[in-house]
């Protein structure tokens, strides 16, 4: 098996997509694999959560034949891009386009030796990938004009405390199961349609904001899952979302 190529899984019946990195630099090669992979998952309707991890180290940036500027659709664009939720699990370095990629997940869990930097202006360049725009998002702009201008690494509880992750824990992998478990519990549409509200509204002012949580309130309650969860309710029983 080659040790540096991207590792795709599925699990739960084909409900769970997991996407393993080798860790270390993210080379061209891998990159390009996990754009590809994540283009394919966009319309996969039996997909119902998406878990990136790593076999060791996240990603400590670009390797040396990856040219972040080249790659269109960049992986994190790709990532960002997926409907359902994406929960990663993050241990040692996530740097660089790494810290890029795990911006673009829903739900960040890490493991305490996690360090996150996004310092690519050391190196001359600037991040191409969202992050001078996810950052600030997630973080607040002071925090990430610090960690962007002047190379800041955070450590795994800083980046807790700011809310660069949801949660540190010593077993990541199992907490993340824990995670996984929740949102399979969730009806598959009223979850997607959660994210958009959350990301699209983020962007929106806040009158077309809340129109955009009406509309998307519409649409789902004339969803088949909406009727299933009220069904579920009365009769006192688990529901059986099909996620339309």
């Amino acid at each position: 098996m080659d040790r540096r190529a991207l590792r795709a899984s599925q699990e739960r019946g084909g409900a769970v997509q997991r996407l393993t990195l080798p860790g270390g630099p993210l080379d061209a090669r891998v990159a390009a694999e996990l754009t590809a992979t994540l283009a394919g998952l966009v319309e996969d309707r039996s997909v119902r959560v998406v878990v990136v991890d790593s076999g060791a180290g996240f990603c400590d940036g670009p390797a040396p034949d990856l040219d972040p500027d080249t790659l269109v659709p960049d992986p994190a664009a790709a990532l960002a891009r997926v409907r359902v939720p994406v929960v990663a699990i993050l241990c040692g370095s996530c740097r660089s386009v790494g810290l890029e990629l795990a911006l673009c997940a829903d739900i960040r869990v890490a493991d305490p030796t996690a360090r996150f930097a996004l310092d690519d202006v050391r190196s001359g360049r600037l991040p191409s990938w969202g992050g001078t725009q996810r950052l600030p998002r997630a973080i607040g702009t002071s925090r990430a004009t610090e960690m962007v201008l002047l190379g800041r690494a955070l450590d795994a509880a800083e980046a807790l405390a700011c809310g660069l992750v949801h949660d540190v824990h010593n077993d990541p992998a199992g907490r993340a199961d824990e995670v996984v478990d929740e949102l399979l519990s969730v009806g598959p549409l009223a979850l997607e349609l959660a994210k958009e509200a959350v990301h699209r509204g983020a962007e929106l002012p806040l009158r077309d904001g809340l129109r955009l949580e009406g509309d998307l309130n519409t649409l789902l309650q004339s969803s088949a899952d909406r009727a299933e969860g009220l069904a579920a309710f009365f009769a006192k029983r688990p529901p059986d979302f099909a996620g339309r």
